[in-house]
């Protein structure tokens, strides 16, 4: 594998975890507006939920732009992405208003799946190069 794919790589996975680890200081940082905000979506026990949601947002988007962990956190990170699409996103239950902002959101979320999955296929990739060069 060149360097210049593993520096792209390594720049995917970075701007893909900004979005995580701004979402989880700014949840931090209006942590009881947080709570209120997920006791609205009807999540339950949002006290508990909200410090957990922070720490996926925060840690998971460190750990993958550092590279530390890559497959695991992907795979956290997409069903992570893809619930907050249907509990955080509902397009479909909202007013006309806000159906737009709300299905773009959705439709992002999606998109992230969709790039953890290009991360995991490189990953498994990457091994197996890295497996083959070892060996010879």
């Amino acid at each position: 594998m060149t360097q210049q794919i593993k520096s792209l790589y390594a720049a995917a996975r970075v701007l893909m975890s900004i979005v995580f680890i701004v979402a989880g200081v700014r949840k931090a940082l209006a942590y009881a507006g947080t709570v209120t905000y997920f006791a609205g979506l009807g999540l339950p026990m949002p006290e508990i939920i909200t410090p957990l949601v922070i720490a996926i947002e925060i840690g998971g988007g460190l750990a993958l732009a550092l590279g530390f962990r890559t497959r695991a956190v992907a795979v956290v990170l997409a069903l992570f992405t893809l619930a907050t699409a249907f509990i955080g996103h509902r397009f479909w239950a909202v007013d006309p208003a806000q159906f737009g902002s709300q299905l773009n959101n959705f439709m992002k979320n999606l998109s992230m799946v969709g790039g953890f999955l290009l991360i995991l296929a490189f990953e498994k990739l990457r091994l197996r190069t890295d497996q083959r060069s070892s060996s010879l």
